[in-house]
């Protein structure tokens, strides 16, 4: 299978940053589109952004013009890069990947999800 673990998180002044990472590990023969989904406390999981394997990124309209997402496909990473954050942005971050691993007898889809990252943000 494939795991993906994040990096990252922590405690921030609000307009302070933060860069989160999502490494990507296993039998990987391909990763297509990669994102970052937060929940916040009594929330439901939301999506904030994606990015496809060619870099074609979408954004949830809340974070445009302050968060980036970026990958580095030769390392199967995602990164997200977090300014002039906000109480509000306040949330457990999970990544999330989609692709195609090798399972030692069948090339087979996958949908993974990281186990989460807490960002918190004080006013």
């Amino acid at each position: 299978q494939v795991q993906l673990v994040e990096s990252g998180g922590g405690l921030v002044q609000a307009g302070g940053s933060l860069r989160l990472s999502c490494a990507a590990s296993g039998s990987i023969f391909s990763i297509n589109a990669m994102g970052w989904y937060r929940q916040a406390p009594g929330k439901q999981r939301e999506l904030v952004a994606t990015i496809t394997v060619g870099g074609t990124t979408d954004y949830t309209d809340s974070v445009k013009g302050r968060f980036t997402i970026s990958r580095d496909n030769a390392k199967n990473t995602v990164y997200l890069q977090m300014n002039s954050l906000k109480p509000e942005d306040t949330a457990v971050y999970y990544c999330n990947a989609d692709g195609t691993y090798y399972s030692g007898s069948y090339f087979e889809r996958f949908g993974s999800w990281g186990q989460g990252t807490q960002v918190t943000v004080s006013s």
